[in-house]
């Protein structure tokens, strides 16, 4: 297989599967791919500390711990000649251990399926649809692109309970972002909305609302040899200040989280990944450290 098919296929889809929406940091996100291929990916991520799922919940002292089994599916699509993606991410979710809320001390345990997300994405510029075997030939430049990502409101909700694994309303997520390869190094950004609709159900039949949340994205990625590439990455997010019953709470977000990832290839269809990132700083005081595992296998669209 050539080399920067291997390369490409090993560290397309996702690098940080997760749930949490507003901080999620994903290199590679707008990678070019042969029209027609197909990815499966089986993860497992674990974070402790604050709340993954909902960083805006009224928490203070969140003392909580999730363990997520994470299956997802993508594949490359012809876009009116642009090469897009369709991806499906579905978690599924243990949590537990401690938090407050207004003083009063909170626990949870609970196990399902967290808010699954789908998204669409196309690249505007320099990665065109391509089949196998022209794919042989392509190297990157510049690519721009978007994407569209909605979180679906079908996971685990119990409105008496304040943390739970579903967030019980839609939320949407717009995003443009570049890469530009130099070499051996690939440096990406990203920018991004997430805009929420309102949880009319919230914690003893309460509404809730949330501003937008704004974030933006970095990545530094060095490609070792084909399909064995490591990345730095780092992400800023700011807004999704909430408001309870007309009330507005002083919860708006300004957060820094600090990542790195690195990718293996095992065969041509199978790769690796190890990934990690940690809060560095929190306007709200829920920061948490994130660790987790995937493999992906690919197949379709081969010569």
């Amino acid at each position: 297989m050539p080399a920067a098919l291997v390369a490409c296929l090993a560290g397309l889809l996702l690098s940080h599967p997760h749930p949490a929406l507003g901080q999620s940091i994903e290199p590679r996100a707008y990678s070019n791919a042969p029209i027609g291929t197909n990815f499966l990916i089986a993860g497992y991520a674990a974070t402790s500390g604050g709340l993954a799922f909902d960083t805006a919940l009224p928490l203070t002292d969140p003392d909580l711990e999730t363990s997520s089994l994470i299956l997802a599916y993508a594949r490359a699509l012809d876009l009116w000649g642009k090469s897009g993606k369709i991806d499906m991410i579905v978690p599924y979710t243990d949590l537990s251990g401690t938090a407050r809320f207004d003083g009063d001390p909170v626990e949870r345990d609970v196990t399902g399926f967290a808010d699954p997300l789908v998204r669409m994405s196309v690249n505007l510029l320099g990665a065109p649809a391509l089949d196998p075997v022209a794919f042989r030939s392509y190297r990157q430049d510049l690519i721009v692109g978007v994407s569209l990502q909605v979180s679906v409101p079908a996971g685990q909700y119990n409105e008496t309970r304040l943390v739970n694994l579903g967030m019980n309303r839609w939320s949407f997520k717009p995003e443009i972002g570049a890469s530009k390869a130099l070499g051996p190094w690939t440096i990406e950004g990203q920018a991004s909305v997430t805009l929420f609709t309102d949880n009319n159900e919230f914690f003893n039949d309460r509404e809730r609302e949330q501003e937008p949340l704004y974030q933006v994205q970095t990545h530094a990625i060095y490609n070792f040899r084909p399909g064995v590439w490591g990345s730095l990455d780092a992400t800023y997010f700011t807004g999704g200040r909430t408001t309870l019953d007309d009330v507005v709470r002083n919860d708006l977000q300004r957060n820094w989280r600090l990542g790195a990832t690195l990718s293996l290839p095992l065969s041509a269809r199978n790769s690796f990944r190890l990934y990690a990132s940690r809060g560095v700083s929190a306007r709200t005081g829920n920061n948490f450290d994130l660790v987790g595992a995937a493999w992906q296998y690919r197949w379709g669209a081969d010569p």
